[in-house]
Order: C-alpha cells, then sequence, then structure tokens
C-alpha cells in the first residue's frame, strides 16, 4: 500500500508554495555595481551548508510538493563540486517528483560546466547580462569578462540547453542599449527578462536612485518600435510576459518596484546557511539548519519548512516613490539568493 501524500505547502494566503529558490554560495567571481560592493566579505566556509545538507533540505522540500528548484548563488557554478549535488537534484527529476532543475548564473563558468549541467537533467538557463558592450561590462561587473560570458552562452545553446537573458534595467548604464539587447536576443533565439533594481544590500541610496529605471519607462520605449502582446504564461517566477510580434520572440518584466508581483507568489527562497526567506523584500526568516544538524531524522525539518510558510506575508514593501528608498532589506542579494 502506497504511503500517503503529504499535506501540500498552503501559505496563509492560500497561495501553494511550489518553487524554491537555494543559494548554494554566496560568493561570486563578479562584484556587480548594482548587487554588491567591491569589497564584499562573504560568509566563512563554515558557515555554509555542505552539499550534502542542502541535498537533505532540497529533498524535504520536494517530498512536501515543491516541484520546481532554481540553484542560485552567489555565482552557483563557482562552488567546489556543485556538480555533485546537481547529479544528486537529479534522481528527483528522475522519479517525477520535480518537474524543474534550473540555474540562474552569471555565465562565466558556463563554457566548462554546461554539458554536465544538461547530463544531471538541467533543461534551462537564465544568464545575468546587462550590456553588449565590453566596456560597461566590465564597469558594471568590475571583475567580468564579456567575452567569456559570450562564450558560455554559447557552450549552453550547444549542449542543448534553453538560455533566457536577465537584464538589470539600469539608467545611464544600459538605456541605449534597449533595442540592441533585444534584437541579438531574437537573433540568438534567447527570451529576454528586464528587471527593476531593488533596494538591497548597503549600497547609498543616492547610488539606488540613480540606478533605477522603472520598467513601465522602458516597456513604453519597446512599445512604440515593436507590436507587444500580452501573455497569459507564466513560468514559475514573477516575470509577466509579452510576444514580440516582429521577431517572435518573448520578453519578461519583473517589476517589484512599479508593480509588484505578491499576489501570485509561490516562491521561498533558502539560503547557503540555511535561512529561509518566506519573502524577498522582507527579513523574517526561518532556521532550518538547526533542526536538520539536531537529527538525522526529516520530521523536525519539514515540522519547521510548514512552520515557516505559515508565516509567509502577503508582499513586500519596496518603495522608490518621493525620491526616497522604503522597503530596504540590508542583506544583499547573493545573501539571499539570486
Amino acid at each position: 500500500m502506497d504511503a500517503p501524500r503529504p499535506e501540500p505547502l498552503i501559505d496563509p494566503f492560500a497561495r501553494r508554495i511550489r518553487y524554491l529558490r537555494v543559494s548554494v554560495t554566496d560568493r561570486c567571481d563578479f562584484r556587480c555595481t548594482y548587487c554588491m560592493t567591491e569589497s564584499m566579505t562573504f560568509l566563512p566556509r563554515a558557515d555554509l551548508l555542505t552539499l550534502e545538507e542542502l541535498d537533505r533540505l532540497c529533498s524535504a522540500f520536494v517530498g512536501l510538493g515543491v516541484d520546481r528548484l532554481r540553484v542560485t548563488g552567489g555565482e552557483p557554478l563557482v562552488r567546489k563540486g556543485i556538480l555533485t549535488f546537481f547529479a544528486a537534484m537529479k534522481r528527483h527529476l528522475d522519479s517525477g517528483a520535480l518537474k524543474e532543475l534550473t540555474l540562474t548564473t552569471n555565465g562565466s563558468q558556463l563554457a566548462r560546466m554546461a554539458g554536465d549541467l544538461a547530463a544531471c537533467g538541467v533543461r534551462r538557463v537564465n544568464v545575468s547580462l546587462d550590456t553588449l558592450d565590453a566596456s560597461k561590462f566590465a564597469a558594471v561587473t568590475r571583475w567580468g569578462r564579456l567575452g567569456q560570458v559570450l562564450e558560455g552562452i554559447a557552450a549552453a545553446r550547444a549542449a542543448g540547453l534553453s538560455v533566457k537573458i536577465n537584464a538589470v534595467a539600469l539608467r545611464g548604464v544600459n538605456e541605449d542599449e534597449l533595442f540592441t539587447l533585444t534584437d541579438w536576443c531574437a537573433a540568438g533565439g534567447h527570451d529576454l527578462t528586464f528587471i527593476e533594481v531593488m533596494p538591497m544590500g548597503d549600497l547609498a541610496d543616492a547610488v539606488r536612485l540613480g540606478q533605477y529605471w522603472p520598467l513601465r519607462d522602458l516597456r513604453a520605449r519597446l512599445a512604440g518600435r515593436y507590436t507587444l502582446t500580452d501573455l497569459a504564461e507564466r513560468t514559475g517566477g514573477p516575470a509577466r510576459y509579452v510576444r514580440v510580434e516582429e521577431t517572435g520572440q518573448r520578453i519578461g518584466f519583473i517589476t517589484p518596484l512599479t508593480h509588484n508581483f505578491c499576489e501570485s507568489c509561490n516562491r521561498v527562497r533558502l539560503t547557503c546557511t540555511g535561512e529561509l526567506f518566506m519573502c524577498l523584500g522582507q527579513e523574517d526568516a526561518a532556521d532550518l539548519r538547526g533542526p536538520l544538524r539536531a537529527s538525522p531524522d526529516d520530521a523536525p525539518v519539514r515540522e519547521a519548512i510548514r512552520a515557516a510558510i505559515a508565516r509567509k506575508p502577503k508582499g513586500h514593501d519596496f518603495d522608490y516613490s518621493r525620491q526616497r528608498v522604503d522597503g530596504r532589506i540590508g542583506r544583499t542579494m547573493s545573501h539571499t539568493g539570486g
């Protein structure tokens, strides 16, 4: 007789939690200006969950009905031995419990890892790419090289991976590349998603306000050149999509400031230290490392997960109105998981 299926994870607003974003490291080989300072102090390695512990936690979520898992960082592919984690997660794909195993990356390591990722069941990757100008790319990422990322994207496509480009909308940086990025993605067969810069980390308010380019303005510029048709489809994330009729490509907009995406949020974020954040834009977190390490039995972990989901808030409070930054979150995206 089959064991009874566990009750699904339902938050206080009747949203079923099916999507886990897990950060496997806070470290990154770039220092993007909107994400972190150049002199970042990263967590001691001893504070990070082991890959085996990450497996236990992710597997507990899968056992509770989570069927989409996105691996993030920092830059996840700089984590030593990370391919063993992807290989371990493949068993959940093979069983059918996990519908999708995906990755968000800066692309720097894709040239050497794309084939192995595909062998582990990864079919789709998101690559962060804000500019196609090599000098601007170096300025935005501080330590990155555009050619290395483009080589990684080509390797991913050669390995059979679908590549979506994520571009943070940065006033005064990539405004003049709006159509260049759009056309380049169309030619390469890449979906494209634009993201509003979020008030996270310890960057000064003046820096945040200077970077902020509302996507309603960006979309209006696109609509002046292309025919955009709203799409009802979703990919499990927060983006809202349009189809560009002239090219057939899909463009997404992630708008936590001009129009938040909270009403349909089915996501939680697990950090590399075992903290579970129920909302990207709130500070409340649940400790899963404690119950994980306290017992080899996963029952306490499952109980802690359910208790955390019961605290998931309705939404966040990000706001750039009135020329100040409200709803600021002190932790960086590299800590939370991008």
